[in-house]
């Protein structure tokens, strides 16, 4: 038994003071016990907050970050961007994709994600060939996650078509095809890679609507029953209109029309909905992934969070490309979107701390999305734990709710102190124990891949 010891830490049920944390040996929580003393304890630190989840991550996309920030004479847009990234991710081989996902893990892990939802579609040779292990590319994630201690949730991402009735796919695209078939077999490899590593999810990922039919949609589906289940959706106009030309519905309307939509489905972005979609996904008890930094990045639009809360919509928050990894900036930037649109302050709150009200529907919304029993400090959930600097800046002088006001909305990564993953500490004092041999190896990837 590992017995952690925080001077205040949040539960399910608010602020508590003098928490003992009893970790079992399988990385769980045992036992809470508030107004306790720290005899005895392996660590004693001041404020613990639960872990957060990232529900949405393309690992190989963080070598790029920066890359695509250059306007050409033409329009610039999210389909510029990604012929951009069908470039970079030629080069990639296995080794390169275990090194940058090393590098993204460790600084998932000092910004205060405890878990990833790895949404993986980089399947094949440069050739569109399987590898002779056809979950080569997966088994690098699964070294990478290792290696950090993060918890992993996989998505095989199934990508068949290039645009919506079936479309033949582009040749940047040939890494990531698959036939039904096919991902029936990678689906299977990746569960055995799952089990080796502690508390691992493998859910599903149909694409999008414009990278598969109906028909392939149907068939991937009966390959999970309880397993989480994503999707990219409704993130461009250019998508919508497209989808509208061929079914006559919007794509959110289509998914809710013909498909059975329930808690098990994240829909990803989200962002371009009508009332109708938006209430629609509500309803379904799906979870909204929304990933702010990307978005804003790529130009997609501002999500509707305000009436999306008020219709009983849950969401949770990914880093996408990332471009940028801060558990920090992306809820900032989710808030700040909705003041610059309705020009008022403090909308995704219903009454008191924005901070906190962001924070706990993410770590809801984060867990639900990953499948794992993770998001609280609760007895029987995994013991993922994030403390923060009392001495940052951001935090002096500060108590209870008003510290995650200042982490989110004054502070960045280095508020986050230490962090421990099913009760192993992964992150002292700011910095990941894999830091430095992470950073040398990324580093001689990216030389490579650039020089190429």
């Amino acid at each position: 038994m590992t017995r952690l010891f925080f001077d205040n830490a949040l539960l399910p049920h608010g602020w508590a003071k003098n928490v003992r944390v009893d970790v079992d040996v399988q990385g769980r929580i045992h036992q809470i016990t508030p107004k306790s003393i720290p005899e005895g304890a392996d660590h004693h630190d001041h404020i613990a907050v639960p872990g957060m989840p990232n529900l949405h991550s393309h690992a190989f996309q963080r070598a790029m970050a920066g890359l695509a920030e250059i306007k050409g004479p033409g329009e610039d847009s999210f389909w510029t961007w990604r012929q951009t990234m069908y470039r970079f991710v030629a080069e990639l081989t296995p080794e390169d994709l275990r090194t940058i996902a090393s590098q993204l893990y460790v600084e998932m892990l000092e910004a205060g994600f405890t878990s990833v939802t790895e949404f993986h579609y980089l399947h094949h040779d440069p050739n569109g060939r399987p590898y002779d292990d056809i979950g080569e590319m997966a088994g690098a994630l699964a070294e990478a996650a290792t290696t950090t201690g993060i918890g992993m949730t996989f998505l095989p991402v199934f990508y068949a078509n290039c645009g919506f009735g079936g479309q033949p796919p582009e040749l940047g695209q040939r890494r990531f095809i698959n036939s039904p078939e096919r991902y029936g077999l990678l689906h299977a490899r990746i569960c055995e890679i799952a089990r080796t590593l502690p508390d691992a999810v493998v859910g599903i990922a149909p694409h999008s609507l414009r990278a598969l039919t109906p028909e392939s949609l149907s068939e991937i589906l009966t390959l999970g029953t309880d397993a989480p289940i994503h999707i990219h959706i409704a993130e461009q106009i250019k998508e919508v209109e497209e989808c509208l030309q061929w079914s006559g519905q919007r794509p959110v309307e289509w998914l809710l029309d013909h498909i059975d939509v329930d808690q098990r489905w994240c829909l990803v972005h989200a962002t371009h909905l009508t009332d109708d979609e938006r209430r629609g996904i509500a309803n379904s008890t799906a979870i909204a992934g929304l990933c702010p930094i990307t978005e804003a990045n790529l130009g997609d639009g501002i999500f509707d969070g305000v009436n999306y809360l008020g219709d009983g919509g849950r969401f949770g928050i990914g880093s996408d490309s990332n471009v940028l990894i801060s558990v920090a900036e992306e809820l900032r930037v989710l808030e700040y979107s909705q003041r610059l649109r309705d020009q008022g302050r403090n909308l995704l709150t219903t009454e008191g701390s924005s901070g906190r009200s962001l924070y706990e529907r993410s770590l809801g919304g984060g867990a639900q999305a990953a499948g794992r029993q993770v998001g609280n400090l609760e007895v029987g959930y995994r013991a993922d734990i994030v403390t923060l600097d009392a001495d940052h800046p951001s935090l002096i002088c500060r108590d209870g709710d008003r510290w995650l006001d200042g982490w989110i909305f004054a502070g960045d990564n280095r508020v986050v102190s230490n962090v421990w993953v099913a009760g192993r500490q992964m992150v002292q004092d700011g910095q990941h124990m894999a830091r430095d041999q992470s950073r040398r190896d990324f580093r001689q990837s990216i030389e490579r891949i650039l020089k190429a």
